[in-house]
C-alpha cells in the first residue's frame, strides 16, 4: 500500500482500531507485572524506594548488593554458555541432501562478519541481562540499508599525482535491538509472539531520527505536534531520563490488522463491539505499523518479509507454562533479598542508637537562648553539674548475630537462584578441570540455554539468513533454505567435547592411528571458518600416509616370508636333531643291559664256592653301575626334553 507523502488530516481508522488494543494490552501488562518489573530494577540496581521501608521507624537505607550479584554471575554464566571461549555464537550446517556445503560456509562466514561490525555481542548479552532480571528476553530484528564509506585512491593524469578520498556503497545490515519488557506490548492471550495477535514497542526516539526517516520515504510526512512526550507515563528506565526535548514517542506494531484498515487507513469501516467475531477479526492480514505521539501514523504496510514473519524473538529465562512472561534471577530470589535488607537495616538503625544515643536534658539548667547540639568537641555551658544535666537514653547492645541471621538469608538466596559463582572456576580451570567447569555450567544453567536456543537464537539466525537473501542478494548470493542453525547449549557442549579430545590426543603417541581420527572430529566439530579445507588436507595427508604404510607394510610382508623360510629349514633341521636324541634314548638301556650281561658271565672262578661268591660281589656291583647309567640316563632325557622344548618354542615365535 502506498500512502503517498500527506500529512494525516483528522480521524484515523487504523489509528484507532490498533491504540484501542494497545491500550488494554498496556493496561493488562502494568495491573499485573509493571510494579513487580520497576521493583526488581531498583533491586539489581541498589537503589533505595521509600515504599520498600518495612516499618515507619526505619532509618537505614542500606541495599544488599547480593541480589545484584546473583543477577550478574548468572548472567554471566548464560552468556559464557553462548559464546564460550570466542565469539561462536552460532554454527549452520547444511541439509543432509545437500552434498555442497560451500554455499553454507559462505553463509556463515559473511553472517558472523556481520554480527561483529553491528556490534552483536553486545546487545545479547544486554538481551541475557534483561532476561535476568525480568524474566523474558526480547530483541527486534532490524534491517537498514546504509550507504558504506570506502577509503578509495583515484589517478590524476593531468598533473601526474593520485586523489585520496572515499567511495559510497550501498550496504544492507541486520541487527539486533534490545528491548526492555517495560517497554513491549503484546496480546496477554499469547503464549509466544508467533501464537499472538500482534505485539509493540514503545520508545522515545531522538526527532532528527524521525525527520531522516521521513525525508527517505521509510516515514510519511506528518505533524507530529499535539500529544506532549511529558504526557506520556512510557517507561524510560534504559534510556536518557535527564533530557525530555526532541524526542518522540514511538510505536512500532507487528501483527495482524484488518485489511480493510490497511488499503484504506483513513475510512475503513470496522464494526467494533458488535460481538459478531467474524466482522470484527475476519480477513487479517499481516502487517507494519509505525504511529508517532499515539495519534500519528508514520508507516502501515502489509509485512514486507518473505515469509510473513514477526521481527521480534523472544525467551524466558525459566519457563512459565501457558504464559510468555518468564520468571528471572530477581524473582527467585526477591523475598531472600527483603529479609536481608530488613535485617540489615534493623542492625545498622540499632548500631546507631547506642553508638550515638538520644540524649534527654534538664531544659532549665542551661543557659538563656542556648542551642543544644550534640557533636564532637562541642562545649555545653550547663547550670551545675553536667551530669545532672545531660543523660543519654541506654538502649542496650547491638545483637551481633544479626549479622550471621543476614549471612544465612544469602546462602539462601544463592540457593534459590542457583547462582553460586562458577565463573572463577571456569576462568582458573585448566586442560581436564576446565572441560569439567564448563559442563557444571551447561547443567546448572540448561534449562534457560535450552530456552535461548530454542526460543531465540535459531529463530534469530534463521531471519537473518533471510534478510540477507532478500534484500542483498548481491553480496549474500545464497539461496539454500535448507539449513540448520546451531547455537549456544550445541556449541557449549562441542566446546566441553572438543575440550575431552584434546585431554585424550595428550594420552597418545603421535604415531597412534587413532591420532588422524580425533584431529577429523575436532576440525569438524570447530566452528573456524575453513574447517573444510583443513578436513580434505587432513584427509590428503591420511591418504599419502596410508599409501606409505601400505608399501612399507608389503617390504615387511616380504622380509617375513623369507624368515619364515628360514625358519622352516631350521625347524626341520631341530625336529631331525630331536628325533635322533629320542632313538638314542632308546636305544641306551638296552646297550646297558647287554653290557651287563657280558659282565657277569665274564672271568668267573672255576670253584663253586668262589663262583657264587665271586657271582654275587659281580651281581651287586652291575645293579650299582644299571642304577647309575638309569639315572644318567634320566638326566640326559631331561636335557633333551629341554632341547626339544626349546627349538619348539623358537620355531613359534619365528612363525
Amino acid at each position: 500500500m502506498d500512502l503517498g507523502n500527506n500529512p494525516q488530516i483528522g480521524p484515523n481508522k487504523l489509528v484507532s482500531w490498533l491504540s484501542g488494543h494497545l491500550m488494554d494490552w498496556r493496561d493488562s501488562r502494568d495491573d499485573n507485572y509493571i510494579e513487580t518489573w520497576k521493583e526488581y530494577e531498583a533491586l539489581w540496581r541498589g537503589e533505595w524506594r521509600a515504599e520498600d521501608r518495612l516499618r515507619e521507624s526505619e532509618r537505614s537505607r542500606i541495599v544488599s548488593p547480593i541480589l545484584q550479584e546473583a543477577i550478574e554471575n548468572h548472567a554471566s554464566e548464560i552468556e559464557e554458555g553462548v559464546f564460550g571461549n570466542g565469539d561462536a555464537l552460532f554454527s549452520i550446517d547444511d541439509d543432509f541432501m545437500d552434498k555442497d556445503a560451500k554455499d553454507i560456509d559462505y553463509m556463515q562466514s559473511y553472517m558472523k562478519q556481520s554480527f561483529k561490525q553491528t556490534g552483536l555481542r553486545k546487545a545479547v548479552g544486554d538481551i541475557i541481562l534483561l532476561a535476568s532480571i525480568y524474566g523474558t528476553g526480547i530483541g527486534e530484528v532490524v534491517v537498514r540499508k546504509e550507504k558504506d564509506l570506502i577509503p578509495a585512491t583515484q589517478v590524476m593524469k593531468e598533473v601526474d599525482s593520485v586523489a585520496i578520498g572515499t567511495k559510497s556503497k550501498d550496504k544492507v545490515t541486520v541487527t539486533l535491538n534490545p528491548i526492555s519488557p517495560q517497554n513491549f506490548l503484546i496480546d496477554p492471550n499469547a503464549t509466544t509472539v508467533q501464537d499472538a495477535m500482534g505485539c509493540a514497542i514503545e520508545e522515545f526516539v531522538s526527532a532528527h531520527h524521525v525527520a531522516k526517516n521521513m525525508e527517505e520515504g521509510v516515514y510519511l510526512k506528518a505533524d507530529l505536534g499535539g500529544t506532549s512526550v511529558m504526557e506520556n507515563d512510557l517507561d524510560e528506565s534504559w534510556i536518557d531520563e535527564d533530557y525530555d526535548q526532541d524526542k518522540v514517542k514511538i510505536v512500532r506494531y507487528y501483527g495482524l490488522v484488518p485489511e480493510k484498515l490497511l488499503d484504506n487507513p483513513e475510512s475503513g469501516e470496522i464494526h467494533e463491539g458488535t460481538g459478531d467475531i467474524l466482522e470484527e477479526y475476519g480477513n487479517l492480514v499481516e502487517a507494519i505499523v509505525v504511529i508517532g505521539n499515539d495519534n500519528v501514523l508514520l508507516k502501515a504496510e502489509a509485512n514486507p518479509y518473505m515469509l510473513k514473519d514477526r521481527p521480534i524473538v523472544a525467551y524466558q529465562d525459566d519457563t512459565v507454562p501457558k504464559r510468555f512472561w518468564g520468571r528471572g534471577i530477581a524473582e527467585k530470589g526477591y523475598n531472600m533479598q527483603r529479609a536481608i535488607d530488613a535485617q540489615l537495616r534493623a542492625h545498622l538503625d540499632s548500631l546507631a542508637l547506642t553508638t550515638a544515643p538520644m540524649m534527654g536534658m534538664d531544659a532549665t539548667r542551661l543557659p538563656r537562648g542556648a542551642k543544644f547540639e550534640v557533636r564532637p568537641g562541642k562545649t555545653i555551658l550547663t547550670n551545675g553539674d553536667p551530669r545532672e544535666v545531660l543523660q543519654p537514653f541506654q538502649f542496650g547492645q547491638t545483637d551481633a548475630s544479626n549479622l550471621e541471621t543476614a549471612k544465612a538469608f544469602q546462602t539462601m538466596l544463592l540457593q534459590a537462584t542457583n547462582t553460586m559463582n562458577t565463573q572463577d572456576d571456569v576462568k582458573q580451570a585448566t586442560g581436564g578441570e576446565l572441560s569439567v567447569a564448563l559442563a557444571t555450567v551447561l547443567k546448572k544453567n540448561k534449562r534457560t540455554l535450552v530456552n535461548f536456543q530454542d526460543n531465540f537464537l535459531v529463530p534469530f539466525i534463521t531471519k537473518v539468513a533471510h534478510r540477507f537473501m532478500q534484500f542483498a542478494p548481491e553480496e549474500f548470493p545464497v539461496a539454500d533454505y535448507k539449513f540448520v542453525a546451531n547455537s549456544s547449549l550445541g556449541n557449549l557442549a562441542k566446546e566441553v567435547e572438543q575440550l575431552q579430545f584434546l585431554n585424550l590426543l595428550k594420552t597418545l603417541g603421535p604415531n597412534s592411528p587413532i591420532v588422524p581420527i580425533l584431529l577429523e572430529g575436532i576440525i569438524e566439530n570447530s566452528s573456524i571458518e575453513n574447517r573444510a579445507m583443513l578436513i580434505e588436507t587432513l584427509q590428503k595427508g591420511k591418504e599419502a600416509q596410508e599409501k606409505q604404510q601400505a608399501q612399507t607394510t608389503q617390504m615387511q610382508m616380504g622380509q617375513v616370508q623369507a624368515e619364515i623360510a628360514l625358519n622352516n629349514s631350521e625347524a626341520q633341521e631341530n625336529m631331525a636333531q630331536a628325533q635322533k636324541y629320542q632313538v638314542d634314548a632308546q636305544l641306551a638301556p638296552q646297550e646297558i643291559q647287554a653290557k651287563l650281561m657280558t659282565a657277569l658271565a665274564t672271568n668267573l672262578p672255576s670253584e663253586a664256592d668262589e663262583q657264587a661268591a665271586e657271582f654275587k660281589r659281580r651281581k651287586e656291583t652291575a645293579e650299582l653301575m644299571l642304577k647309575q647309567a638309569e639315572m644318567e640316563i634320566k638326566k640326559q632325557d631331561m636335557i633333551d626334553n629341554k632341547e626339544i622344548v626349546k627349538l619348539q618354542m623358537q620355531q613359534k615365535q619365528r612363525a
